[in-house]
This record gives C-alpha cells, structure tokens and sequence, in this order.
C-alpha cells in the first residue's frame, strides 16, 4: 500500500515562493514516477509537473521557468518549488504516484494520490 502526504502549502504574496514536500510511504525500496496536479475551485484539476524514476521532467506551459519538481529518493519524497507565484497558481496541489517509468501528464495515469494541500497567492 502507498500512502502519499503532502506539506508546505499555504498563503503567499504575489511573487512570493513555496515549496510543497510529498513524502511517501509503503515499499520503500521501490521507485515511482511522481506529479503534481492543482485543482482551482470550480475547475478541473490540471497537470503541474512530472519527474519520472530516472530524473526525466516535464511541466504545464503556464509553470514552466517558475516551478521546479525534484526528488529525494533516499527520503521517497519529491519537492515542488514554486518561483514567482501568481494569483492563478491558486488551488490545492495534490501529489501522486505511479509505477511506468516515464512521465505521465494525465491524472488517470497515477494509481495513488495524497490528500492535497491549499495554496493561496493574493494580489
């Protein structure tokens, strides 16, 4: 069984930076591929960004230059960080996992998601 939690979310400044943690449990010794989605109230939820097994990272268009996703592989986390926040950046970010090998950008491609955590940018 994996679990995923998520931490590091909360209010911020416009232009101001988080940075979100995903820490997993379960098998350890086994790797994922690991991303990030958000969901904005009243919208569906989008991609964010990938990493895969390898180190291999994609990410959304309207993320790219500002977001970096990392991992930690002896700790089974990956990290968020999120540069030059926006209004729009606003929703609660949730983490997932998968086992493939690649990065996937569709949320039907994870198997195990963490519960979210909300982040807030104001104007």
């Amino acid at each position: 069984q994996v679990q995923l939690a998520e931490s590091g979310g909360g209010l911020v400044q416009a232009g101001g930076s988080l940075r979100l943690s995903c820490a997993r449990s379960g098998i350890i010794f086994r790797l994922y591929d690991r991303g990030w989605f958000r969901q904005a109230p009243g919208k569906e939820r989008e991609f964010v960004a990938a990493i895969s097994t390898g180190g291999s990272t994609v990410y959304a268009d309207s993320v790219k230059g500002r977001f970096t996703i990392s991992r930690e592989n002896a700790k089974s986390t990956v990290y968020l960080q999120m540069n030059s926040l926006k209004p729009e950046d606003t929703g609660v970010y949730y983490c997932a996992a998968r086992s493939g090998g690649a990065s996937a950008t569709r949320s039907y491609q994870y198997d195990y998601w963490g519960q979210g955590t909300q982040v807030t940018v104001s104007s």
